[in-house]
């Protein structure tokens, strides 16, 4: 019998359903990381919220443990990297507290605006300090939205509810989604412009990390007021602090902190500060509803193999796994490369599947391109809910299966449309579980990619080649491989340079400086 440890504190339903599916379990609350170590080799499943820390010091420990399953969506306490490379499938439950969160996120804006908190202390004091409050209405006021998924979008009608005009900030808003929900699709200096109230439902990425700092802060208008129940991290304290304490910002409501338990944070204390101790998912409904999700995901794949909302593993059946394993690498790794070239929003995404390819079955393989396509901007993003994800993003997904013969026995095509432009990439397998891209932008070439990349796309002259190396030379930078292509001489070029540690910023504007070069990025797979 499979025996799943409770770690954190969640909905008895969860413990019911685990004895109710026939899986032993224990509920054992507040272990030290030591503690953890010392009895999680007992355990095949263990199911947590944000308390519990799945380090890789307390993974390596675990011996028997084959599922993590997090209830709720954030899974920045688990070292997915870690329980990869232990064969241990990491699930969430990206839908089970949305409205919850996005519930929260309306409150705090209330709050703010009419200043609850400030006004309720010295009321219940005797004190009766009427004029001392003055609120702002939220009627016709305009809220800026950074990030509008699934959350924001919720954010979104509540707002327009209450008579809002709403913009939007998200790289993979579509055009057509913007006007089903009502809302504005703006660039991000247009939003901290004209936003009166900011509220922040985007994960925390490379992309998003300080996305408000004193530069951003700077663009806003005098009185803004922000919302953070999304992420810490996305918010530069410090530099938020010093706006509140300038008067900039007339206020702001934190849900989340850079560092947490926030028992000493920098902000405590400053005037037109709301505070709440990560409660964007704490109601008696969310708390059961990732609960039982979390449970039933977790018995499903102890006791029939079955994978709902994994982060780190394909859903496919046993049958299908050894032939669709590699395909489902090539398409991810393909999606990855498009996902972190796009700079605009995306529009639509085909999928093309040639020769042998066409043949399997392509569901997963799509999912798996998605997952890798809308990852470097969701952190929850996986190959179940990836498809959900760009439909209510606006974005048109189509697969097309040929089987016309080309210069590969398979091949697997991803052709992205944005705003801008249109690209595609290509790929197949060499011995049949390699992954190599082979086409690129319509230039040709052959590149396995590393872990990290340098993608360099220029104008066909010489010199390029020396002035690249040296400026990777310069900084230390080895060079591992170095694949070129081009359509015609003297017309589009494109190198692809795995390297042996990731690319410095400064590096890369270096190398987009040189003479000729159209774009450079920094990849990583």
């Amino acid at each position: 019998m499979p025996k799943v440890l409770i770690s954190d504190k969640m909905s008895d339903r969860a413990k019911e359903i685990f004895v109710e599916r026939g899986v032993e379990v224990d509920v054992t609350t507040g272990l030290s990381e030591e503690e953890l170590i010392a009895i999680i080799g007992d355990y095949d499943g263990l199911a947590i919220r944000s308390a519990t820390k799945a380090t890789a010091k307390v993974l390596e420990a675990a011996t028997n443990l084959k599922v993590i399953g997090r209830a709720g969506i954030g899974v920045d306490n688990i070292d997915r990297d870690a329980a990869t490379a232990r064969g241990i499938v990491v699930m969430n439950t990206p839908f089970g507290n949305a409205i919850t969160t996005a519930e929260h996120a309306i409150a705090m804006m209330m709050a703010l605006a009419r200043q609850i908190p400030e006004a309720n202390t010295p009321t219940q004091e005797g004190k009766w300090e009427k004029s001392r409050f003055m609120g702002v209405e939220l009627t016709a006021k305009t809220l800026g939205l950074i990030g509008c998924g699934n959350i924001g979008s919720i954010v979104a009608e509540r707002a327009l509810g209450l008579k809002m005009k709403v913009v939007a900030f998200d790289p993979y808003l579509s055009d057509e989604r913007a006007l089903e929900l009502g809302v504005e699709k703006v660039e991000l200096d247009a939003l901290l412009r004209r936003a009166d109230f900011i509220t922040l439902h985007a994960p925390r990425t490379d992309q998003t990390r300080g996305i408000i700092d004193a530069e951003a802060l700077t663009k806003t208008k005098q009185g803004v007021r922000i919302v953070n129940c999304a992420r810490g991290g996305l918010v530069v304290e410090a530099d938020l602090k010093a706006a509140l304490e300038s008067g900039h910002v007339a206020g702001a409501a934190l849900d989340v902190f850079e560092e947490e338990p926030a028992k000493d944070n920098p902000l405590f204390g400053t005037e037109n500060l709301v505070c709440t101790p990560h409660l964007g998912a704490s109601t008696t409904e969310a708390q059961v509803n990732v609960a039982i999700q979390v449970a039933e995901q977790m018995a499903d794949y102890l006791l029939t193999g079955a994978v709902v909302n994994a982060l780190n593993m394909a859903s496919v059946s046993a049958e299908d796994a050894p032939r669709l394993m590699p395909y489902m690498k090539l398409a991810e790794l393909l999606g990855s490369f498009a996902g972190q070239l796009v700079e605009s929003s995306l529009k639509s995404v085909t999928i093309e599947y040639e020769g042998h390819a066409a043949e399997l079955n392509t569901k997963p393989l799509s999912a798996a391109a998605l997952k890798g396509l809308l990852s470097p901007v969701l952190d929850s993003v996986n190959m179940v809910n990836a498809p959900i994800m760009a439909q209510e993003r606006g974005i048109d997904v189509s697969e097309v299966r040929t089987a016309r013969e080309s210069n590969y026995q398979t091949l697997v095509r991803l052709t992205v449309v944005t705003e801008n432009h249109t690209r595609s990439i290509a790929g197949t397998l060499f011995g049949g579980d390699r992954p190599r891209v082979v086409d690129v932008k319509g230039v040709p070439m052959e590149a396995e990619l590393g872990h990290d990349m340098l993608y360099v796309n220029n104008e066909d002259k010489p010199g390029l080649i020396g002035l690249l190396g040296t400026v990777l030379g310069d900084a230390g930078l080895n060079i591992a491989t170095f694949q070129l292509g081009r359509t015609a001489a003297g017309d589009d070029a494109i190198a692809m340079v795995e390297v042996d540690q990731e690319v410095p910023a400064d590096v890369l504007a270096a190398v987009a400086a040189l003479p000729n070069v159209v774009q450079a990025k920094a990849l990583n797979f």
